[in-house]
């Protein structure tokens, strides 16, 4: 039997069925727990101004006597370091929620961009197929075959440092993964009859393309953009980490981890330690809240 294409639903409807998603989501402790961290990270780094003692990178409040406090120890400030000082004598609580800032800000922004030009390629190729459809994907088989952090690598070293050059590198990393998932979800309702009645009607191709087939692929995208938005935390940590990602004016989690990295041995292990733990904690969490959305979304599992 061939599906039928998707209509505008009813306020009750819609409110059903992420009734019946949430019932499903929350199955798993460990996601619903994940979800909260995320939940609290993601609150915590927009809020950051309010939450945070100090204000990391504002160089007239830095006192280099506060230089590698240890984690409890009270700086000049009147206040306790709970995760001690860096070299600067910056309150490491305080540039981990601003590195949390644009961490999320980076990971959001180059998620949501490839999302929308991976799935633009996807859907042109499986509306048009033939020739055009075997050049697009043969390109993003190519650009699939290579490491995301190699392409990346490349492009910020061709593009220079800075916060929408690093977005346009991950975009340019990234996107083949939603193109391929794309592709394969619209092939398949490409073949379907309610497409084929749309086609013999003079509909425009971008009325088929973006009112048919893609709320009919939506579903593994949602899987794919959670995925790829803890990707891209991760690939421009590795990038900040290496000194090629966001320039120091503009920290990040992987710049923390980088400037602390040289103290490891001198037994100051928070510099670098604290802001690692953020960062794995915050793509865990997003990890394990994209693979929950999986199972519930897969139209296979067992009811």
């Amino acid at each position: 039997m061939s599906s039928s294409p998707a209509l505008p639903l009813p306020a009750e409807t819609r409110w059903s069925r992420l009734s019946n998603f949430w019932a499903d989501f929350r199955q798993s402790p460990v996601a619903v727990a994940a979800l909260v961290v995320v939940a609290v990270v993601v609150l915590m780094a927009v809020f950051a101004p309010f939450v945070a003692p100090q204000d990391p990178y504002n160089q007239e409040a830095l006192d280099l006597f506060d230089a590698r406090l240890e984690p409890g120890e009270v700086g000049s400030g009147g206040y306790v370091h709970w995760l001690g000082t860096d070299a600067a004598g910056r309150d490491i609580f305080s540039a981990i929620l601003y590195g949390l800032r644009t961490s999320l800000i980076v990971g959001v922004m180059a998620g949501s961009l490839a999302l929308v030009l991976g799935t633009t390629v996807g859907l042109i190729a499986a509306y048009y197929g033939g020739r055009v459809e075997a050049l697009i994907m043969r390109i993003i088989d190519l650009q699939l075959s290579l490491p995301a952090i190699l392409l990346a690598l490349v492009l910020v070293a061709m593009l220079g440092q800075g916060l929408m050059q690093l977005v346009a590198a991950l975009v340019a990393a990234q996107y083949a993964y939603f193109a391929r998932t794309t592709h394969g979800a619209a092939s398949a309702e490409r073949r379907k009859d309610y497409i084929e009645a749309a086609l013999s009607t003079p509909l425009p191709a971008r009325h088929v393309l973006f009112r048919h087939l893609l709320p009919n692929a939506l579903p593994p995208l949602i899987v794919v953009a959670t995925v790829q938005v803890a990707n891209s935390i991760a690939l421009e940590a590795t990038l900040s980490f290496l000194g090629l990602g966001l320039p120091i004016t503009q920290p990040s989690l992987g710049s923390l981890i980088s400037n602390g990295f040289q103290f490891l041995l001198s037994g100051r292990y928070w510099i670098s330690i604290y802001p690692g733990i953020a960062l794995m904690l915050t793509v865990v969490a997003i990890n394990l809240v994209g693979d929950q959305v999986r199972n519930v979304l897969n139209p296979r599992r067992s009811r």
